[in-house]
């Protein structure tokens, strides 16, 4: 060690201080482990390099469980929005997403603010070079000044600065996010270390003046008009009506050849762009290639905020040169006199391949050594803070030597996240779809707070106001379901005239008021009509979710047996240290993949790509029968 300086002693060390860093320091803190929140540069906490908003089709769901657990995110972006928007609410509730737009400036100074004031945290500018390990254990870091910081458990959550390299036609520099400083020695340090690196890419669209953009060739894109948070801690009361809209336009024809006309200045094309991209959020030059037959791409055109004149080009991200971006721009419906103030961009990267982890994000190569967010190979800034927010939990019980936390596939999105990531590992930047999560059903947006408050509440995070207002919640809901199952409607003529009335088919029998709820055509107001209110106040929210349970309790539950089913497989435990190749039965490619994942359940082994249900039969013969202690004796 360098001994130049004196150490300063902490129990948790955080590298980097964006979305995931953010949710890492605070939960750690929270937990009562002194944490110490390394940042390259104090005034990009919490920043938002690329879009200016929170949430969408999984994502938002994310947001949700990260605020039920106790985390952050799901505040900042209610006190920051400039617009809220339910999406996909012509469709089930296994769908429906909350998206926000932020003020991308307010909602790093107020995330900054709550770091700053936050007990056990110190946030502290500094180039972390090199972690510092004695004995495959984590002891500290040490940074580009040589100030040496002591801990037992290190997250690092670097994001695109690890050999950051920005991309703009035949322009190639090193950089950070944004023109920031990269972070070079910690990559190369992470190499050292023994863990395997991959080489990512991802972009950005240019930033255009909102006031050189005719927003009458453009369709409007208002927020919703009913109350929506991100945070069970928001009030309806404080909602904005207030917003700002976004804009909707599209590509064309014209905008395609000049495309096609400039690819061999396209860096994705010429070969200046070297790692992989996200196959889901394709750069505008793929899309034009790829999608051939294409004659128009949507735009979105979303204001950064209430106090700057730069507006995000959603759909246009592109690393073409400058001029073409330009060009590009102008060719499009309400762009033609467009204003460019900042150039899209490629950024390269290099991230740790996520097999390498365990589901607590701790790496199995070095102890108290945890990664999170775009380090781990994901997309996204809610991603990035659901997989902080958990690294954080269990860096902070590490030191405390307390259990880990996990949470499986069937108790949040985050968990379908990590466990992905750790057992299937990606080959390009992750992005959480809801259809990755075979549980959708039972994972959504209304009730997060139901799956998981109780969780945050047994690790610490949950405080006694919140907690009441949830256990209200809970109680409430459960009284009126069960009002519902005893209420009876009786196929009176007074009943069926009032039930014709609605337009709905009269009653041959008498039916529970849950049941008549069951109906598609029949809303909770219709069902009070007949029986009356309930004896307490229901918040629109939770009436929703009782509509929900009731309208859906026969997939929910078949839902729920197959969940119950994967437990006992959860609760099969693998020894470590097991060495497949020594089971002669083993398929050779479960043997490789066994050995690399290196699971640590049945039902892990059993999503592993290459595994098929012999081999973990096979498996599971050996463990039940202790034969796995003769192979590694």
């Amino acid at each position: 060690m360098n001994t130049t300086y004196q150490a300063e002693n902490f129990d948790v060390i955080v590298i980097g201080a964006g979305h995931a860093g953010s949710e890492a320091s605070l939960a750690s803190a929270r937990l009562g482990a002194k944490t110490l929140l390394l940042t390259i540069n104090l005034d990009m906490v919490a920043f938002m390099p690329c879009n200016p908003s929170i949430g969408g089709p999984a994502k938002g769901v994310v947001v949700r469980e990260i605020d039920a657990l106790g985390g952050e995110m799901g505040q900042n972006i209610d006190k920051t929005y400039i617009q809220m928007r339910m999406l996909n609410t012509g469709k089930g509730p296994a769908v429906r997403a909350l998206r926000a737009q932020a003020d991308k400036h307010l909602y790093a100074e107020t995330m900054k603010q709550t770091i700053e004031q936050q007990e056990n945290l110190t946030l502290r500018q500094a180039l972390a070079e090199k972690i510092l390990v004695e004995d495959g254990k984590v002891c500290g870091v040490q940074t580009s000044t040589g100030a040496i910081y002591q801990a037992k458990s290190v997250v690092v959550t670097a994001g695109t600065a690890l050999r950051g390299e920005i991309i703009i036609g035949d322009l190639k520099y090193s950089s950070g996010p944004n023109n920031s400083q990269p972070s070079i020695a910690l990559a190369e340090n992470l190499k050292e270390l023994g863990l395997t690196i991959a080489r990512f890419k991802t972009g950005t669209p240019p930033r255009v003046k909102s006031s050189s953009i005719d927003y009458s060739q453009t369709e409007i894109q208002p927020g919703d008009e009913l109350p929506n948070h991100f945070s069970f801690l928001s009030k309806d009361s404080d909602y904005l009506a207030e917003q700002i809209p976004c804009w909707l336009t599209y590509t064309n024809g014209k905008s395609h050849q000049i495309i096609q006309e400039n690819l061999h200045r396209a860096p994705m094309f010429t070969g200046i762009v070297e790692g992989v991209g996200a196959r889901y959020c394709p750069s505008i030059e793929d899309k034009i290639v790829r999608f051939a037959d294409k004659e128009r791409h949507q735009l979105f055109l979303e204001p950064e905020g209430r106090s700057t004149e730069e507006v995000y080009v959603q759909g246009l991200s592109t690393s073409l040169p400058e001029d073409v971006q330009i060009n590009l721009l102008r060719s499009i419906a309400g762009l033609e006199q467009v204003e460019l103030m900042r150039t899209g961009y490629a950024i390269e990267y290099d991230v740790v391949l996520p097999h390498q982890l365990r589901p607590t994000l701790e790496t199995k190569k070095i102890s108290g050594l945890f990664t999170a967010g775009q380090t781990n190979g994901t997309s996204g800034y809610e991603e990035a803070a659901g997989q902080g927010l958990i690294a954080g939990i269990n860096a902070a019980l590490k030191v405390q030597n307390k259990p880990a936390f996990t949470l499986k596939r069937s108790d949040a999105y985050i968990g379908v996240l990590i466990d992905d990531l750790v057992t299937k590992g990606t080959t390009e930047p992750y992005r959480l779809l809801t259809s990755r999560a075979e549980y959708r059903l039972i994972l959504r947006h209304d009730n997060a707070d139901m799956r998981l408050t109780d969780f945050g509440r047994e690790i610490g995070l949950v405080n006694d106001v919140r907690f009441r207002q949830f256990e209200i919640k809970k109680y409430r809901i459960a009284n009126e379901m069960k009002r519902l199952n005893n209420e009876k409607l009786k196929p009176t003529e007074q009943v069926n005239q009032k039930i014709t009335a609605l337009g709905f088919k009269p009653l041959q029998d008498a039916v529970s008021a849950a049941t008549m709820l069951r109906r598609p055509e029949v809303n909770y107001q219709d069902i009070v009509s007949f029986i009356g209110p309930a004896a307490e106040h229901l918040e629109p929210k939770m009436i929703e979710q009782i509509e929900i349970e009731l309208k859906y309790e026969g997939y929910i539950k078949k839902a729920m047996e197959k969940v119950e089913k994967l437990k006992k497989m959860e609760a099969k435990r693998i020894p470590e240290g097991i060495d497949y190749e020594a089971i002669n039965s083993l398929a050779t490619e479960a043997k490789q993949k066994l050995n690399k994942i290196r699971p640590e359940t049945i039902a892990q082994a059993s999503r592993i790509s290459g595994v098929n249900p012999a081999d973990i039969a096979i498996l599971m013969v050996y463990i039940e029968h202790g034969q796995i202690a003769k192979i590694k004796a």
